[in-house]
């Protein structure tokens, strides 16, 4: 029952910081109470390696 209760927890915990990141360091904006946190989100999603965009090659 802890092991379930400590998942659950962790994966609330997990959408909640997808949510906050989509909510607001992805379109630009500061979040509201702690804008440390979204410097930071910023930095460690620039830090990761991307794919680029694949340029449209048309005939």
């Amino acid at each position: 029952m802890l092991v379930i209760t400590l998942v659950m927890l962790f994966v609330l915990v997990a959408a909640a910081a997808v949510v906050v990141y989509v909510a607001f360091p992805h379109r630009g904006e500061d979040l509201p109470v702690v804008p440390q946190l979204g410097d930071a989100m910023r930095k460690s999603v620039d830090a990761l390696p991307t794919i680029a965009e694949e340029e449209d090659i048309r005939a």
